[in-house]
Order: C-alpha cells, then structure tokens, then sequence
C-alpha cells in the first residue's frame, strides 16, 4: 500500500521522511542511538581520568590546588577524549567493515565513475596579496585536470582578490588578464579585485554569490595554496547531484609535498591522523559534518540564502566581523535543511602547510581569535551536534590554557609536596602514559592503517616507522610551544589585541636567529622560569616535567633547526617523512612542480 500525500495522518505520526535526514541518506533514530553511544563513551573516559587523577592528588590530602588541577586538566581532556574514540571507530569502519562509506556518506558509495555530470560550477580561488604566479599556477592545473576529465565545460573560474598591496593587484590583473586570454570562451574566467574586504574571506565570496551565483548550481572554493585534481572535483559534484538536499560536502585534504623540513614532518603526521580521525567523526556527526572554508563543494542557493553571516555585537577581537566563518557557515546551512558531510577519501585534495613555526603560530593565533568569537554563537545550532561543533572549537583552544594551568599547578604542588607522604609514582606514571596514547592515538591509528593498506606508498614499513617516531619527537617538541603562544595570546585578547590577516609565508626561507628569538623568548622565559621552580623546590620532580620543558627551553633553536633550507632539501631527497605523493607522484603535482621550478 502506497501513502497518499493528501492523506491525513493521526496527531502525532510522522512521515518516513522526518525519519531520516533531509537527503533520506540515513535514519534519526539510528543516527540518536550513535550519538548517545559516542557521547557516553566519551563521558565515562572523561570521568574515569578525572577520578583517576584525584586520586593521585588526594594521597596528601585534597586541597584547593588539587581541585584547581582537577578542573584545569577537565578543560583539556575531552579534546583528547574525543580525538581519540574518533580514531577508534574510524579504525574499527575502515578494516572491519566490508564498505566503511555506507556507515558515514551512503549516496557517495553509490555513484559510478561514469555518471554525467550535468551541473555549472564555479571554480573560485580567493587571494590577499598573494604571489599572483603561484595562485594561477595552481588554478592552471585545475583546468586542465578537470579538462581531461571530458567534463571541463560545465566549470568556470573566479579569481577574487581582496588584495591591498598596489604593486600585487597590478600583477594579479596583467597574470589573469593573460590567463583569460587562452579561453576560448573568455568570459569562463572572471577577474574580480575588491578596494575594501568587507567581511574578510567569508565577505569575499558572499560577493560572488550575490554576483554570479544565480548563474551556477556549485561552487568549489578554494584558497590560494589549494590544488585539487579534477577527479576529486568530478567525485565531490557527482555526490551534490545525486543528493539535492546535500548542502555542503567537504573533502578530506592533506598536505602536499614540501620541500620544509618544518611542514614535511607536521604534514606526515596529520596524513596519518586525519583518516581514521575523520572517518570516526563522520560516523557519528552525519548529517551535522565539517566545513574547512576550501577544498569543497557547496549548494550556492541555499548558501547564498541561508549563510549570510551576523556582525557581532561588540568591538573587536570578539565583536565585529566572525574570522572562523567556515564551521558557522556549515551550521547555519544545516539549519536551514540542508546536510553537511565529509567525504573521508584521500582522493586528490590538497593544501601547503606553513614552512616554519612562526608562520605555524600565526595561523593557529588566527583560528584562536576566531574559535574565541564562538562565545555569542552558542544559541544559533539548531540541532545539538551542530551545537557540540561550536562548544568543541571553543573547548580547542580553552583546553590548551586549561593545560598550561595544569602544568603551572603541578610544578607548585610537586615544590609543595609534604617529604613525609610517599608519592603515587606506579599510578602516577601509567596515568601519564594513558593520557599520552590518548593524545597519539590519532597518530597511531594512522600508522597501523598505513602499514595495513600498503605500506610500499611511504616507501615501506621501516621508512613508515621511522618516520613516525621522528613526527612523535617534533610532536613533543612543537605541542608546548604552540600551547603556551596560545595562552599567551589568549591573555592578549582580553586586554584587546588581535591578529591581523594577510598573506602567508608559502615558501621556506631561513629563519633568523634574532627572528625566532622575537618571536620565542616568551616560551623560553615560561620553560626555564618552571624548570627553575623544580631546581630549588624538587629537583627530584623534573622528570616528569621534562617532556613538556624540552620543547619550550628548546624553543627558538628548535624553530630555526626546522626551517633550515638545507635540512629540508636533505629530507625531501631522503624521502625522510615521505608522503605517498613522493613515491607515485601525480600528474597534477608534478605539472605543479614543474611549472614553479621556472
């Protein structure tokens, strides 16, 4: 028996529709019941730690440094709780089950390699006084990449410059002009430069949606360091086809091959990450997905509709203008009544990972100041998980000023320490390496996933561990320098200073001493000003202090060792934390390449 749209139904039935999410693609109540399992998994780690370390702090008593560490380490440990059972059931989909996107994306494990693509879409790269060479080389590659692909003509090219250096626009219009030129049809490649940038990135390209955006079905932002290959485009719009109500679809990107020492390790760790992290997260996000702002295909109607972002009230650092706009962006389309998903595929998606670390800093000040701004959004979500989205980029960087707390206290309360009361030091010792595989767990997965599926595409399993316990080390070593910049500016905020944006440092270059020593006497004067305290109260305490230290005592030789132009030749020709990409390299990348390298 059909049902009779007309038909009327009894008070409180629901249609098969309101079973499922907007595309039909998965059911509510099986998407409840995997929310709830994954949150009171995460909430029964959280606890047991929690209790695990009062514990340890209560054998000389529980006083009020006790509770303060206690609360500071509560601050943090749902980052690493959730990072990590996000990489268990990522790992558990992708080797125990027979089609691991039939439990995060369904349509996407239906569509054929040779389904048409019918859709205009727009190919849109945004620029700030970026080099004009580098951004159209890439763009260059896209073309010709989706060119073969026999479905070029259904997309067209937007270049939007928000670019303020004069000498940049001028070189920007005579690169593109030229560019336009080799169009048959000129008018699929746009120009378009702004004299104020209105609303920054976010405000760029709603221009382009109030301008062109009636004309195309699809846009496929991307930035200036992205590169995707017209399969992966091809794949990401065949999926919006096939799914009307599938607002934005983001693809998984990894780091392309760098000849930085500085990126070519941070970058391989990421690679191994992001996987089984992403996957796990699909798994129970859904319908209430990701959106990194580049590298992905967004529906522009309802975009356009629906996505126009708020001023916050207020003055800047938190007022004004939203900075991270990309994951408020993919909230405000999934309450309108469009899905937002990831398509967890290392399949031709890629970005540039900052050279060096003060250009690593920067970037994550830039994320700070935005996530921060999160505050007067937590009432937009409609839907809890989109609300989780907001309160867990908040928590990112609030978790990071909760660690350093942690630390702060801890060195206190080991100075403190009454002679005649034994530390916990068995107990002690294993919550710590607990707490450490639950921060490296991503990474782990990443590895054993690696070594599972073909170890030959990171030259093999030696190459492959190596590789890994040389990322674990730099992990040590970057982690509490980039924790206490982020404090540190955290505090800034609060009395008013903020991050300015402009173009990014894209090449590697050779770090000045006195330029990381700028940048880095901070952390420096935190590390030895701790390491001080344990000296005179508890030297017996340092080793336990040791893997936080190292890194922030270490911090400016450390910073120009890594962005050394000569380490980073000898690792790129080592093949030392290779990416698969090194070893079977891609047409795209290699077109890419060879056209910098004239």
């Amino acid at each position: 028996m059909s049902l009779d749209p007309t038909m009327k139904l009894p008070a409180g039935a629901k249609t098969a529709a309101e079973h499922t999410t907007p595309t039909g693609m998965q059911s509510v109540p099986d998407l409840f019941m995997r929310r709830a399992f994954f949150t009171l998994l995460c909430l029964a780690t959280t606890a047991w730690l929690c209790w695990w370390l009062a514990k340890i702090l209560a054998t000389d008593g529980f006083g009020v440094i006790d509770f303060m560490m206690v609360v500071a380490f509560l601050t943090n440990a749902p980052w690493i709780v959730v990072g990590f059972w996000n990489s268990v059931i990522g790992f558990a989909l992708l080797h125990f089950t027979r089609e691991p996107l039939e439990s995060v994306l369904p349509v996407a494990a239906d569509r054929r390699a040779n389904d048409p693509v019918n859709m205009r879409v727009a190919i849109l790269m945004t620029v700030r006084n970026e080099d004009p060479a580098r951004a159209a080389a890439r763009l260059r590659v896209v073309k010709a990449s989706l060119d073969k692909t026999g479905f070029g003509d259904n997309f067209d090219y937007f270049v939007l410059s928000d670019s303020s250096r004069p000498e940049v626009i001028a070189e920007e219009e005579a690169t593109f002009a030229a560019w336009r030129r080799e169009f048959s049809n000129p008018d699929r490649m746009v120009y378009r430069h702004r004299e104020r940038n209105t609303g920054f990135k976010a405000g760029n390209v709603r221009d382009f949606c109030e301008r062109w955006g009636p004309k195309y079905e699809i846009m496929i932002p991307l930035d200036a360091d992205s590169l995707m290959t017209g399969t992966s485009i091809v794949r990401l719009v065949r999926v919006m086809q096939a799914s009307p109500k599938l607002g934005i679809l983001q693809s998984l990107v990894v780091g392309m091959p760098s000849p930085s020492f500085f990126a070519r390790v941070f970058q391989f760790g990421m690679r191994h990450a992001m996987r089984s992290f992403t996957t796990g997260s699909a798994w129970w996000h859904a319908d209430c997905g990701p959106f990194w702002g580049h590298n992905a295909a967004v529906r522009i109607a309802p975009f356009t509709e629906h996505c126009k972002l708020p001023d916050l009230p207020g003055k800047p650092p938190f007022g004004g203008h939203i900075l991270s706009h990309d994951q408020i962006e993919a909230i405000m389309m999934r309450k309108a009544g469009f899905e937002v998903r990831v398509l967890p595929e290392e399949e031709g998606s890629y970005e540039e990972n900052p050279p060096a670390l003060p250009d690593f800093m920067v970037r994550d000040l830039r994320w700070c100041q935005g996530n921060l701004q999160y505050f007067k959004l937590v009432g937009l979500p409609k839907l809890p998980a989109s609300r989780f989205n907001i309160l867990f980029a908040i928590q990112m960087f609030i978790g990071v000023a909760g660690l350093i707390l942690f630390v702060l206290l801890a060195a206190i309360s080991a100075v403190l320490w009454p002679s005649s009361v034994a530390f916990p030091v068995v107990s002690a010792l294993a919550f710590y390496l607990v707490w450490l595989f639950l921060y490296f767990a991503p990474k782990f997965a990443g590895v054993a996933d690696a070594i599972i599926r073909s170890p030959r595409h990171y030259g093999g399993i030696g190459r492959l561990l190596g590789g890994g316990l040389l990322e674990t080390v730099f992990t040590f070593m970057l982690v509490p320098i980039s924790m206490v910049g982020q404090t540190i500016f955290m505090v800034a905020l609060a009395f008013g200073k903020m991050v300015h944006w402009d173009a990014q440092r894209r090449d590697r270059y050779r770090l000045a001493w006195s330029e990381a020593f700028k940048v880095l006497w901070p952390h420096t004067l935190f590390g030895l000003a701790i390491l001080a305290l344990l000296v005179i109260g508890n030297p017996s305490a340092i080793p336990w202090f040791l893997p936080f230290l190292t890194g922030l005592v270490l911090s400016i030789p450390f910073a120009v060792f890594t962005a050394s132009p000569e380490l980073g030749a000898w690792a790129a020709k080592a093949k030392l934390c290779a990416i698969p990409e090194e070893f079977e390299t891609l047409p795209e990348i290699a077109a890419l390449e060879s056209s910098q390298a004239h």
